[in-house]
């Protein structure tokens, strides 16, 4: 795995994209409730965090400490609006405990394997080799296509395609944040959140309030992107040559 990192880190990050869409397809064919599959996420999160740690790259992934510059970040509330926007229809899970706890363990999980793979791997790779418009426009856009596997375990395809679009959305500020915050970590936590409280959350939301949910994630994106858009880039972010 060092050999291929070593080699090229974009083809690492699209060892570990098709990796996880196997395995998470695979997975959630077993059910989100099932301890099986928050046993598998659980293994390939720790496999990348292993790597990570073994060979000094926490600092470069943004797992050595939360950004400095929360101030300028807006204190990341809009990652947190984000997340609390599964919670608007009110509390009503599909599952019963035991199973709703390893459903949200298996979210939470989730929340920091994607963000390693499509904002640490993905991200970092394509800033270290390209511009860095290129490479949040990649990562974002890769992030949600990656969850059409969604139709290989069951789900429909207009739920699917309507997932795509909020996942994208969703990507964008996740990228720009971790771009201009230099830290993985509130990324990880508000995507984990998300998640989770999709678990947690009533799913028989009516049309209206599901188009409602998605317009208030896509308004915030826009507006939190802009806003982060000129904001100075940590030199940990800044691609080789160019300036913050």
């Amino acid at each position: 795995m060092k050999k291929l990192y070593e080699k090229s880190e974009i083809w690492f990050a699209v060892f570990w994209i098709i990796l996880y869409t196997v395995s998470m397809t695979a997975l959630r064919n077993l059910g989100d409730d099932s301890p099986f599959m928050m046993a598998g996420l659980a293994v390939i999160s720790a496999l990348m965090l292993l790597f990570v740690m073994k060979n000094g790259l926490t600092e470069y992934y943004g797992l050595a400490g939360w950004a400095e510059n929360s101030r300028a970040m807006l204190w990341f509330i809009p990652l947190w609006i984000i997340a609390g926007c599964n919670l608007l229809n009110g509390i009503g899970p599909e599952y019963k405990v035991p199973g709703l706890i390893f459903a949200a363990l298996s979210m939470a999980i989730v929340g920091f394997a994607e963000e390693m793979i499509f904002r640490g791997f993905l991200f970092k790779a394509m800033l270290k080799d390209g511009s860095a418009r290129t490479a949040v426009i990649v990562s974002s856009v890769t992030f949600g296509i990656g969850h059409i596997s969604n139709l290989l375990s069951g789900h429909a395809l207009g739920e699917t395609l309507l997932q795509i679009t909020y996942a994208v959305a969703v990507g964008f500020v996740f990228t720009m944040a971790f771009y201009k915050g230099g830290s993985l970590l509130p990324c990880i936590l508000a995507h984990s959140l998300t998640d989770v409280f999709a678990v947690l959350g009533n799913d028989e939301a009516p049309l209206w309030l599901n188009i409602t949910i998605h317009a208030v994630v896509i308004v915030v994106g826009i507006a939190y992107c802009l806003w982060l858009k000129d904001k100075k880039t940590p030199a940990v972010n800044v691609p080789a040559g160019k300036k913050a």
